[in-house]
């Protein structure tokens, strides 16, 4: 099985970042311990810091499917759901090969 990574794009409304950066505080807060779950990153674009993407990392794609298809996915996302870029649809990655940082070639099936 490959990691997958999944990315959700995010704009700021006019009042500024803080309300992408606290929904996505809420959400990781809560999502502590989600099997499967390695971690996720809120990234904001260097040259437009109204557009965010969140990156979750997980260890496999029936990990990822069955958080998705279970109950608590939409109530405990529901903070980030509003901010949405609603000209990017989320996209899921599934690895195929990694580096690790001695330049070693990394087993991607983990």
């Amino acid at each position: 099985m490959s990691r997958v990574r999944v990315m959700i794009w995010a704009v700021a409304p006019a009042g500024g970042p803080a309300a992408v950066e606290a929904a996505y505080h809420e959400i990781s807060a809560q999502l502590v311990g989600t099997p499967g779950l390695l971690g996720n990153q809120l990234m904001r674009a260097a040259h437009d810091p109204s557009r965010f993407v969140v990156v979750s990392e997980w260890t496999s794609m029936a990990e990822f499917a069955a958080w998705e298809q279970g109950s608590s996915h939409k109530p405990t996302t529901s903070p980030l759901r509003p901010l949405q870029d609603p000209d990017r649809r989320p996209v899921i990655y599934e690895e195929v090969a990694a580096y690790d940082e001695s330049g070693l070639l990394a087993d991607a099936a983990h």
